[in-house]
């Protein structure tokens, strides 16, 4: 069983390829960064999505777009153009069983940088082109959109006891994900399920919920 997976060099990537691997999967990881996951089963490809030639894999029955950026300038063109160039390469080919976006809460509520946003927002709606599109061949596409994950790059706000007691007066459930749990959803999502297509998940701890009433 293969699997291709984006962005697999730190977070949330990297705890995906961790988990597909820990299940018995072979994984071809890309990344415009060298490897951090050595192991058997687990090959390693350095590729910048929006601009390099990508390399010829092996035949996956998952595909999993993670690589992205932040409000760098290059949002649009790596997180919904190169997620594109990697869909249309591996995603309609034999085999294919199932096509995961890792998306972001910010997709539906426009609350992070503009750009950003705006490509997560694509990449939801070119998930659903997807799914349309592999129908036909009993494939199925979904997205997943966190909210706050507990990731490196987050950091700023994590050890930051203002910046996160502002955070988390905004979160019912008063806490983030972690990457290991954003993990066993892509995993539920592309292997165990199989009647679920065209899908976007929300998985922030109740943030975008949130109501306040006033009497």
């Amino acid at each position: 069983m293969n699997a291709i997976i984006t962005g697999t060099s730190c977070g949330i990537g990297k705890a995906i390829a961790e988990h597909f691997l820990d299940n018995g999967w072979t994984v071809f990881g890309l990344d415009i960064q060298g490897p951090s996951i050595q192991r058997e089963g687990y090959t390693h490809y350095i590729a910048d999505i929006a601009r390099d030639p990508l390399p010829e894999l092996p035949l996956a029955e998952v595909l999993i777009n993670n690589a992205g950026v932040q409000n760098t300038g290059r949002d649009i063109d790596v997180n919904l153009k190169g997620t594109m160039r990697v869909t249309e390469q591996y995603g309609f080919r034999e085999g294919i069983r199932s096509v995961l976006f890792i998306a972001s809460a910010s997709a539906s509520t426009g609350a992070e940088f503009p750009e950003y946003a705006a490509s997560k927002g694509g990449v939801v709606a070119y998930m659903k082109s997807t799914a349309l599109r592999l129908a036909p061949m009993g494939a199925t596409a979904n997205s997943l959109s966190p909210g706050g994950v507990l990731t490196d790059l987050n950091a700023h706000i994590i050890e930051d006891p203002e910046l996160w007691a502002q955070v988390m007066a905004e979160t019912p459930l008063k806490k983030w994900a972690s990457v290991e749990e954003i993990a066993q959803w892509a995993y539920f999502v592309t292997v165990i399920n199989t009647s679920m297509t065209a899908q976007d998940i929300l998985i922030d701890n109740g943030e975008a919920a949130r109501a306040n009433f006033i009497w």
